[in-house]
């Protein structure tokens, strides 16, 4: 059974950290691009950050640039967004999600192909209150 289960999620004060994991079953990472989205109460979904399969190429949107960083352990089968200096707007749910690789590179597949991905998780909570 193909399976993403993600996990880290919970509640931090604002400019805390948390580390999410993702971990996938049934299927094998290295050859999936990954990503990580987030959709906040009353938003759309965004794509947050994605790692390409091939070059390790990585995207973020500007709002966490420079405070999240994504990361994969192929031997492992997992990927992990590790969040610093979290800040309320970071509040969301979080998705880990994996596609094929399309034909373009990981900002547009994060960015607009969202839809595309093939595997979804269930989500895990992020809150950043004091």
């Amino acid at each position: 059974q193909v399976q993403l289960v993600e996990s880290g999620g919970g509640l931090v004060q604002p400019g805390g950290s948390l580390r999410l994991s993702c971990a996938a079953s049934g299927f094998t990472l290295d050859y999936y691009t990954i990503g990580w989205f987030r959709q906040a109460p009353g938003k759309e979904r965004e794509g947050v950050s994605c790692i390409s399969s091939s070059d390790g190429s990585t995207y973020y949107v500007d709002s966490v640039k420079g405070r999240f960083t994504i990361s994969r352990d192929n031997a492992k089968n997992m990927v992990y967004l590790e969040m610093n200096s979290l800040k309320p707007a970071d509040t969301a749910v979080y998705y880990c999600a994996a596609v094929h690789p399309l034909i373009t590179t990981v900002q547009i597949t994060c960015i607009f192909r969202g839809a595309e991905f093939d595997y979804w998780g269930q989500g895990t909570q992020v809150t950043v209150s004091s």
